[in-house]
Protein backbone atom coordinates (compact mmCIF):
# COMPACT_ATOMS: atom_id res chain seq x y z
CA UNK A 1 0.00 0.00 0.00
CA UNK A 2 1.37 3.41 -1.32
CA UNK A 3 0.37 6.57 0.93
CA UNK A 4 1.52 9.60 -0.91
CA UNK A 5 0.24 11.88 2.00
CA UNK A 6 1.65 15.65 2.79
CA UNK A 7 4.71 13.88 4.89
CA UNK A 8 6.52 12.05 2.23
CA UNK A 9 5.41 8.60 0.11
CA UNK A 10 5.33 5.80 2.36
CA UNK A 11 4.95 1.92 1.33
CA UNK A 12 3.23 -0.47 4.06
CA UNK A 13 3.88 2.27 6.53
CA UNK A 14 7.33 3.24 5.78
CA UNK A 15 8.79 6.25 4.61
CA UNK A 16 10.24 5.16 0.99
CA UNK A 17 13.12 6.60 0.98
CA UNK A 18 13.96 4.46 4.28
CA UNK A 19 13.17 1.30 2.20
CA UNK A 20 15.39 2.79 -1.27
CA UNK A 21 18.30 3.40 1.49
CA UNK A 22 17.85 -0.12 2.32
CA UNK A 23 17.48 -2.15 -0.80
CA UNK A 24 20.24 0.15 -1.82
CA UNK A 25 22.67 -0.75 0.97
CA UNK A 26 21.80 -4.28 0.54
CA UNK A 27 22.44 -4.17 -3.31
CA UNK A 28 25.95 -2.49 -2.65
CA UNK A 29 26.41 -5.44 -0.29
CA UNK A 30 25.84 -8.04 -2.45
CA UNK A 31 27.97 -6.21 -5.27
CA UNK A 32 31.18 -6.25 -3.30
CA UNK A 33 30.53 -9.66 -2.12
CA UNK A 34 30.22 -11.12 -5.81
CA UNK A 35 33.06 -9.21 -6.45
CA UNK A 36 35.64 -9.83 -3.61
CA UNK A 37 34.14 -13.70 -4.60
CA UNK A 38 35.96 -13.60 -7.40
CA UNK A 39 39.37 -11.61 -6.61
CA UNK A 40 38.48 -8.98 -8.41
CA UNK A 41 39.25 -4.62 -8.18
CA UNK A 42 36.28 -2.49 -8.14
CA UNK A 43 38.44 -0.65 -11.35
CA UNK A 44 38.41 -3.88 -13.07
CA UNK A 45 34.59 -4.50 -12.28
CA UNK A 46 33.93 -1.00 -13.72
CA UNK A 47 35.95 -1.15 -16.48
CA UNK A 48 34.40 -4.33 -17.84
CA UNK A 49 30.81 -3.07 -16.79
CA UNK A 50 31.71 0.25 -18.94
CA UNK A 51 31.35 3.00 -16.31
CA UNK A 52 33.62 5.01 -14.12
CA UNK A 53 35.42 3.56 -10.71
CA UNK A 54 33.66 6.58 -8.94
CA UNK A 55 30.07 5.14 -10.32
CA UNK A 56 30.79 1.58 -9.40
CA UNK A 57 32.14 2.77 -5.73
CA UNK A 58 29.28 4.77 -5.33
CA UNK A 59 27.05 1.51 -5.98
CA UNK A 60 29.13 -0.63 -3.26
CA UNK A 61 28.22 2.08 -0.92
CA UNK A 62 24.70 2.31 -2.01
CA UNK A 63 24.86 6.22 -2.81
CA UNK A 64 23.98 7.84 -5.91
CA UNK A 65 25.60 11.19 -4.71
CA UNK A 66 28.15 11.51 -2.40
CA UNK A 67 27.28 14.85 -1.44
CA UNK A 68 23.35 14.57 -1.75
CA UNK A 69 23.67 11.00 0.28
CA UNK A 70 20.86 9.96 -2.30
CA UNK A 71 20.56 5.68 -2.52
CA UNK A 72 21.30 4.11 -5.60
CA UNK A 73 19.04 3.72 -7.86
CA UNK A 74 20.99 2.22 -10.68
CA UNK A 75 19.22 1.71 -14.25
CA UNK A 76 18.40 -1.69 -15.35
CA UNK A 77 21.40 -1.18 -18.21
CA UNK A 78 24.02 -0.88 -15.18
CA UNK A 79 22.00 -3.87 -13.74
CA UNK A 80 22.45 -6.24 -16.73
CA UNK A 81 26.04 -5.12 -17.49
CA UNK A 82 27.13 -6.08 -13.50
CA UNK A 83 25.55 -9.19 -13.99
CA UNK A 84 27.28 -10.28 -17.14
CA UNK A 85 30.66 -8.81 -15.45
CA UNK A 86 30.17 -11.88 -12.51
CA UNK A 87 28.34 -14.66 -14.87
CA UNK A 88 25.07 -14.38 -13.46
CA UNK A 89 21.60 -13.16 -14.38
CA UNK A 90 19.74 -9.78 -13.04
CA UNK A 91 17.59 -11.57 -11.02
CA UNK A 92 20.06 -13.65 -9.20
CA UNK A 93 22.52 -10.54 -8.53
CA UNK A 94 19.04 -8.78 -7.16
CA UNK A 95 16.97 -11.81 -5.32
CA UNK A 96 19.57 -11.74 -2.75
CA UNK A 97 19.07 -8.08 -1.72
CA UNK A 98 15.00 -8.82 -0.78
CA UNK A 99 16.05 -11.92 1.05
Amino acid sequence: MVDAGSTGRHVAGVAQSEIEQALAQALGRRLCDLREARGLTQEVVAQAAGMSRNHYQLLEIGLSNRKTKRPANPRLSTLVALSAVFGISVPELIEAIFA
